[in-house]
């Protein structure tokens, strides 16, 4: 009987999103869109700095559960974009996995549409990128990559949100492998710097924060609860209703 409540919570949630994405058409990987979504503001328009951080689902059955997350900067005046994400293929092909590419900000992830998490602009944007690409320099895991539970892509943009608090982070709860902190670590700040969170390796933990409330952790899925504004968070249907994100204006 009491383990009931572990299923409802942690399991229940997770098995009805994968039933749910059995009825979606993903397209082989070769020929999934990798498209402009249209969330970031054109680069040769805008002159202003802004700095971008964007979830979605992963390729195939995995996409039930799981995100990838990168983060795209340009600073003022310049005229393309820089994405930074880690991605686990490219550690076998190229001796890391850490990956810096020009363009494509909001781009879908083999078809999958992102989801806009943190979007700071404005003249004083110019020095958050300076932490952001410090914190992405001191990513300790370039040269290893696991899926579950870390480090991945999620392990590596929650390093940064740590690292950078003025992006006020949230990740999802679909975010496998945010809570696998660096080191070794037990205890470290919560992604979005508002509170602070203990983990084991990424397999079991807890989080208590402002921006992302309320946590529990287990296995890589994740349960919790956002008083502000309101929301529940299950494991792969993500968190509800959903935090609309608008750009945050910061001055010089």
């Amino acid at each position: 009987m009491t383990l009931w409540p572990v299923f409802l919570l942690f399991l229940l949630p997770a098995v009805v999103s994968i039933v749910w994405r059995l009825f979606f058409y993903q397209p082989h990987w070769s020929d999934a869109s990798h498209a402009p979504s249209g969330q970031a503001p054109p680069a040769e328009e805008v002159r202003e700095a802004v700095v971008q951080v964007y979830a979605a689902r992963t390729w195939g059955l995995r996409g039930a559960v799981a995100v990838h997350t990168w983060i795209a900067v340009k600073r003022s005046d310049a005229d393309a974009y820089t994405r930074h994400e880690v991605i686990g293929w490219r550690l076998r092909r190229g001796g890391s996995a850490l990956v810096r590419t020009e363009g494509r900000p909001d781009a879908m992830w083999f078809s999958n549409p992102p989801e806009l998490l943190a979007d700071l602009r404005g003249q004083g944007v110019d020095g958050v990128i300076d932490r952001v690409e410090a914190a992405v320099r001191d990513y300790p895991y370039a040269g290893e990559y696991r899926t579950w539970p870390g480090p991945n892509s999620n392990t590596f943009t929650a390093f940064v949100g740590r690292r950078v608090p003025e992006l006020d982070l949230e990740l999802p709860t679909t975010a496998i492998g945010k809570d696998y902190l660096a080191g070794g670590a037990v205890t470290d700040r919560a992604p979005s710097g508002t509170g602070y969170q203990f983990s084991l390796y990424g397999v079991a933990g807890a989080t208590a924060a402002l921006r992302e409330g309320l946590e529990v952790q287990l296995f890589g899925l994740t349960v919790g609860l956002r008083p502000a504004p309101f929301a529940i968070k299950l494991p792969g249907l993500g968190a509800w209703p959903r935090r609309d994100v608008l750009p945050h204006r910061m001055e010089g």
